[in-house]
């Protein structure tokens, strides 16, 4: 989908000339934004399942001031939202009320108002359990980066079945593929829109950091950007094809088709995210668990990258180790209580007893039993919830991002997001998530009576986490020291630097 517009009626100041032709943004006099810039072409029809195709150039301005179409995915009701996370207003954060059409592998920029060349670029991917997001979701918004004076960027990517299902006859990692091709899009027209392509950073959140730790151990991402900020994300999130084709095998029956490219593409993209919505139930039964009896994603997600073709060739934290990324300065970090997202308003933490517990860590880790009872669950006066929380956030998001930060061979910083949100009666906490209005200063899309934050967040610490963020992508330089050999990490919200904590549960692991 294409949208003209006449070039006599566009603001001078928000108009770029890319690679496949003009387009025409908005300008407020101190930022310029271009919403919907297509860096592929539509992966539907003989594209789909097919690696991003190029862009086909267009005649005349395309209209780049509205927000463009959302990739494929299953987007709850506003009951089912209200029923999983009651009383949590997550729109903001997911982007699910964009229009749904072909041309989604889009791009949105946003820059300081005017002229100007040689401006740090910073490049986001957007998380969701790789199957929902957007680039566009409100709380990317990038304007607070470009009074920074940063070209910021936001990206969309395959999803779900369509990106991350590796067919037989089909390119695997399709939706890393996507993100490869927006970083190219980026060497190529950054210039345009006033950004300097041999300063480009990425950054992403949750699915989008673990895109970003996978980049890191790419051959085919190699040069495409010198930092990376991988906010609550790791390397771990991976699949060996063999095991993901489980996973290919259950929806070619669901779906009624050959396990083949041609069967998955005879089947529209309705019927896939209607496959994807089914099989991503929790009572929907496969076996996703590798020779170790481990499964990666604790059932977050059915749908991960794999590792073993020509975009991962090994996991990621074998690359690290092998020297892989040591000339990109990476900044990894999680939030204190990540799983409260998940546990808090579901009312788990609070009902969940020791029996189910054990049932749930079990099904993803073969000691859960052990490691349940060193964080506690048998202990009087502590609820299993509260172990249970506690031990899940460190298995799937703090022990193994900080294994990250130390396979890392180049100049690597550590942080920790510690400030708690007032939401649901103080519970919500440091919980997954939480930083991300604050590192793009976008706290009003996130507060009041169902807001993430809760009630009158500290826009000072959002101010203080946008500025370091953006220094970061400008230099290099953080106001803190390296990770190195005493471990240091320096918590965000307070300003201290300590060496880390052992995790209880790295003494049960490998």
């Amino acid at each position: 989908m294409t949208h003209l517009a006449e070039p006599a009626s566009a603001d001078a100041r928000a108009m770029a000339k890319t690679e496949a032709g003009m387009v025409a943004g908005a300008d407020d006099g101190v930022v310029t934004r271009f919403l919907a810039v297509p860096y592929a072409a539509p992966p539907v029809g003989a594209l789909r399942f097919a690696a991003p195709a190029p862009v086909v150039a267009w005649d005349g301005v395309r209209d780049a001031t509205q927000r463009g179409c959302i990739a494929p995915q299953y987007t709850p009701s506003a009951a089912e939202l209200e029923k999983a996370l009651p009383g949590l207003d997550i729109e903001p954060l997911i982007g699910g009320n964009q229009v749904r059409g072909d041309d989604f592998l889009v791009l949105n920029i946003w820059k300081p108002s005017g002229a100007q060349t040689g401006l740090p670029v910073m490049v986001f991917i957007h998380g969701g359990a790789f199957t929902g997001g957007a680039g566009a979701a409100a709380v990317y918004d990038g304007s607070a980066f470009a009074r920074q004076g940063i070209v910021c960027i936001t990206i969309n990517y395959r999803l779900g079945i369509e990106g991350f299902l590796p067919i037989p006859g089909a390119p695997t990692n399709l939706g890393l593929r996507d993100q490869i091709a927006a970083l190219k899009w980026v060497q190529t027209n950054a210039a345009a829109f006033g950004g300097d392509a041999a300063n480009v950073t990425v950054f992403g959140e949750s699915a989008g950091a673990m895109s970003i730790a996978n980049l890191l151990a790419s051959p085919l991402a190699k040069g495409l950007f010198g930092r990376a900020i991988v906010q609550s994300g790791h390397g771990d999130m991976v699949r060996p094809i063999a095991v993901a084709q489980r996973l290919v095998k259950k929806l070619a029956k669901m779906l009624r088709v050959q396990q083949t490219v041609e069967g998955f593409r005879g089947k529209s993209i309705a019927d896939a995210v209607d496959a994807l919505r089914r099989i991503s139930q929790p009572t929907a039964r496969i076996d996703l668990r590798d020779a170790n009896g481990r499964e990666p994603a604790f059932g977050l997600s059915k749908f991960l990258p794999v590792y073993g073709d020509d975009v991962l060739p090994d996991h990621p934290v074998t690359a690290l180790r092998n020297g892989a990324a040591s000339d990109v300065q990476l900044l990894i970090g999680t939030n204190t209580e990540e799983m409260n997202l998940y546990f808090v308003p579901s009312g788990v933490k609070r009902k969940i007893g020791q029996f189910l517990a054990n049932f749930a860590v079990k099904r993803a880790e073969p000691k859960a039993k052990e490691i349940l009872r060193a964080y506690g669950i048998n202990e009087r006066g502590k609820r299993p919830g509260d172990a249970f929380t506690e031990a899940l956030t460190d298995l799937v998001f703090r022990l193994p991002a900080r294994r990250f930060a130390q396979a890392h061979r180049g100049r690597t910083h550590v942080y920790e997001f510690a400030w708690r949100s007032s939401a649901y009666d103080k519970q919500l906490g440091a919980c997954h998530a939480m930083e991300l209005p604050f590192v793009f200063d976008t706290l009003a899309t996130v507060s009041g009576p169902k807001g993430l934050a809760g009630g009158a967040p500290p826009q000072e610490l959002a101010a203080k986490l946008n500025k370091i963020w953006a220094d970061f992508a400008k230099t290099g330089e953080l106001p803190w020291p390296t990770y190195d050999e005493q471990r240091l990490a320096c918590t965000l919200d307070t300003g201290v630097v300590a060496p880390e904590q052992p995790y209880i549960a790295e003494r049960f692991l490998p």
